[in-house]
């Protein structure tokens, strides 16, 4: 048995290096705390990548596809309005992966490039919290060392959800990391669960020209968002050609001669559909498991999460957790905010993260955003407020694009005029959103916003229309 070896002593020790611990640690160097991450992960190359899920197999990566698919698709689909022709258009794949790895490489490297600038130090190994804000980092090459913090940051982040009949196998059931990585066009592409993840990765690979069929349990697409937000959406993938089946439970998967066979039941009863490739991407955990040694008096609820309060701390002294590991939304942008929140009020700062006005963004054709309250919670809390919506089709530098699909929406308090959410569907909607995210956070009313010059062509004229439409005062469309 290799020997434990106690290295050193820190301020402060962040176990994950994933969007929320490495903005922890970056933020503690910058504030003078000698400071230590540690990351398990390791790259294609078997180095090691920090950056987390986001950077190595998520947010990143699949953004890369999702830009390299949608050029193809417009390609093929769009630019023939514009008098654009191409003969026999193919797209290579393995080129369109090794774009995505290079991306990737480039932001890890860049990770740890940050780590050296700021005077972070990097552990490569995994991290186990002990009593006493011990931690021990198994580390790649089998050694074991021990550190010491006065404060321990957990951002341990989250692991995909596997179903029991639907193993993965890297290969024809995968998870994200999977997809990712495809080396050719599946003919058939089945997706178990219509997410954010689901709808992504079914998006890229349909563009490619897979057939994808997305199996949904829920009745209703995208429960979470705004009711005529998802059902616009619902009509523009459907005319992209994603079979997005409602309803359907999945209770088999069955991998034969290389295909999978899939068992669901749904409002019609049970039956089966025969796939290349299987996504399973039904949700995803928080990577708790092992983290925890006996003793450490941190605590974690039913669903393996971390229990922390309003600031992140576990309520063991000089303990807090932060990112996908604890509650709120497994976001990217959340942990970030978590992360900076923790190493400014370990330094004596003030440190706040509003969980209410987190936006929230999936990366389809076309993009859906929103933050804040749908209608639906509005009238189910019983709160009166008045709506204003504003479709892109009515939109001067839109249709002059050829993305004339959606709208936004601005829902306000009735007696107050405070803005309370703002839902969008269509073009770039995922940086128009944070118009609606800083007049939240300045308690800003839809007058207020309507009241805010827009430059002329611009895609945000559609937020200022909407704000302004809250008030029947819209110019560019009926009342």
């Amino acid at each position: 048995m290799a020997e434990t070896a106690l290295k050193e002593n820190f301020d402060v020790i962040v176990i994950g290096a994933g969007p929320a611990g490495y903005h922890a640690a970056i933020r503690a160097a910058q504030l003078g705390l000698k400071t230590a991450c540690i990351d398990a992960a390791l790259g294609k190359d078997g180095k090691p990548a920090l950056g987390g899920t986001c950077l190595r197999v998520g947010c990143i990566p699949s953004k890369a596809l999702l830009d390299s698919s949608r050029q193809f698709w417009n390609l093929t689909h769009l630019f023939g309005e514009h008098g654009i022709t191409a003969t026999n258009p193919a797209i290579d794949i393995g080129t369109m992966i090794g774009r995505k790895d290079k991306i990737v490489k480039q932001f890890t490297g860049g990770i740890a490039m940050l780590f050296k600038a700021n005077k972070v130090t990097p552990y490569y190994g995994f991290g186990q919290l002990q009593p006493g804000n011990v931690v021990t980092v198994k580390q790649h090459d089998g050694t074991t060392v021990e550190l010491k913090g006065t404060n321990v940051v957990i951002a341990a982040g989250s692991d995909s959800i596997e179903l029991p009949f639907a193993k993965f196998d890297g290969k024809t059931i995968v998870d994200n990391v999977g997809a990712l990585d495809f080396t050719e066009v599946p003919k058939r592409l089945g997706v178990i669960g219509a997410g954010v993840i689901g709808l992504e990765l079914g998006s890229v690979w349909k563009r490619l020209g897979a057939e994808v069929t997305i199996l949904e349990a829920l009745p209703d697409f995208l429960a979470a968002a705004d009711a005529e937000v998802a059902k616009t959406a619902a009509r523009e993938f459907k005319k992209q050609g994603l079979d997005i089946r409602l309803g359907a439970k999945v209770s088999k998967a069955e991998v034969k001669k290389n295909e999978v066979v899939l068992t669901y039941t749904d409002a019609k009863g049970e039956q089966t559909i025969t796939v290349d490739k299987l996504l399973v991407s039904v949700g995803r955990r928080a990577a708790t498991k092992g983290l925890l040694a006996e003793g450490t008096g941190v605590k974690l609820d039913q669903r393996g999460m971390i229990e922390v309060d309003e600031h992140c701390h576990t309520g063991v002294d000089g303990v807090w957790a932060v990112g996908d590991c604890v509650r709120g939304p497994m976001l990217a942008h959340k942990g970030f905010e978590e992360g900076i929140a923790v190493a400014e009020l370990i330094a004596g700062l003030p440190g706040h993260v509003n969980l209410d006005t987190i936006p929230w963004v999936i990366y389809t054709e076309p993009e859906i955003a929103w933050v804040g309250k749908t209608e639906e919670q509005l009238k189910a809390e019983g709160i009166p407020y008045k709506a204003g919506s504003f479709p892109f089709a009515a939109l001067g530098r839109a249709v002059a694009m050829a993305e004339p699909a959606g709208f936004v929406k601005v829902i306000a308090h009735a007696e107050t005029d405070r803005i309370l959410g703002m839902h969008l569907v269509g073009v770039n909607v995922s940086e128009l959103v944070h118009e609606g995210v800083l007049a939240m956070e300045f308690s800003g009313s839809a007058d207020d916003l309507a009241r805010i010059c827009h430059a002329h062509p611009t895609l945000s004229e559609a937020v200022h229309d909407a704000a302004m439409a809250v008030h029947k005062r819209a110019i560019h469309k009926a009342n």
